[in-house]
């Protein structure tokens, strides 16, 4: 029989929509076979595998690529409803293990672009910017100072997988990673929109053709004054037109992929 919602492995998992028992169990939901295949991809992450009877009939190579060491669960569409998050759940939900690292072991395999997320509070933003950073070709995200927590369902679900891709960190102290990714031999760039530099003039001037990290603030606020000051550049994306301002994820966009093209 499927297991209900009130089932205890199903209450369990449940807990772990809420960022204080992901922080005391290391773990976290995936939900939706795109995450979930992507978290198979990647060796020892998945723990468990729910799914309804379609769902798992409809996912069968999945059910495969579970194999042997990964345990997979029948249960109601209800207690799969109860674990997703969203209004129209896609039938699988994995129970995965926490895949940050340390600083230094990211910056060890000495990465040509990074993100530093520094106090991005909106997790569909920073799924966003990491999806987007993943497909720039970006060798780790980092999520710095009061930044959203990555294993939240919405961050999770914004990243489209991409947190599986990607070297994903987690520090307390902006400053600190500043420092650590200039003593790695990146460029430290502060998107700002009252920056001294143009994005362009940089490109064309051949400034972004180093390694380099780029720092994004929050979408209201921008990156603290102190940390744009401790960035060897600030630099603000051309408006052509009318437009005020670009939201995070599309400044995000803008500058990294400009770092992308300058790189290869």
């Amino acid at each position: 029989m499927p297991f209900t919602p009130r089932t205890p492995r199903v209450v369990a998992a449940r807990r772990l929509q809420r960022r204080r028992e992901r922080e005391a169990t290391g773990r976290f939901l995936a939900e939706g076979p795109q995450a979930v295949r992507e978290a198979l991809i990647r060796p020892r992450t998945v723990v468990e595998l729910f799914g309804t009877p379609a769902s798992l009939d409809r996912y069968a190579d999945l059910v495969a690529a579970a194999g042997a060491d990964v345990p997979v669960t029948e249960v109601t569409d209800d207690a799969l409803a109860a674990l997703a998050e969203t209004v129209a759940p896609q039938g699988l939900v994995a129970v995965c293990r926490h895949v940050d690292g340390p600083l230094d072991a990211a910056l060890a395999s000495s990465p040509r672009l990074v993100a530093v997320l520094a106090g991005i509070r909106d997790p569909g933003n920073a799924g966003t910017v990491l999806r987007t950073a993943d497909a720039a070709g970006a060798a780790a995200v980092v999520f710095a100072g009061d930044a959203v927590d990555p294993y939240n369902g919405k961050c999770v679900r914004a990243s489209a997988g991409s947190l599986f891709h990607v070297d994903v960190v987690r520090e307390r102290e902006p400053a600190s990673v500043v420092a650590a990714v200039r003593a790695a031999g990146l460029t430290v760039l502060a998107a700002t929109g009252h920056g001294e530099d143009d994005l362009d003039e940089l490109a064309d001037a051949g400034r972004l053709a180093a390694p380099t990290a780029w720092l994004f603030g929050t979408e209201a606020h921008g990156l603290p004054g102190e940390l744009a000051d401790a960035a060897d550049a600030r630099v603000r994306v051309p408006l052509h037109g009318r437009a005020e301002s670009l939201n995070l994820a599309a400044a995000a966009a803008v500058c990294l992929y400009a770092s992308a093209r300058a790189l290869r």
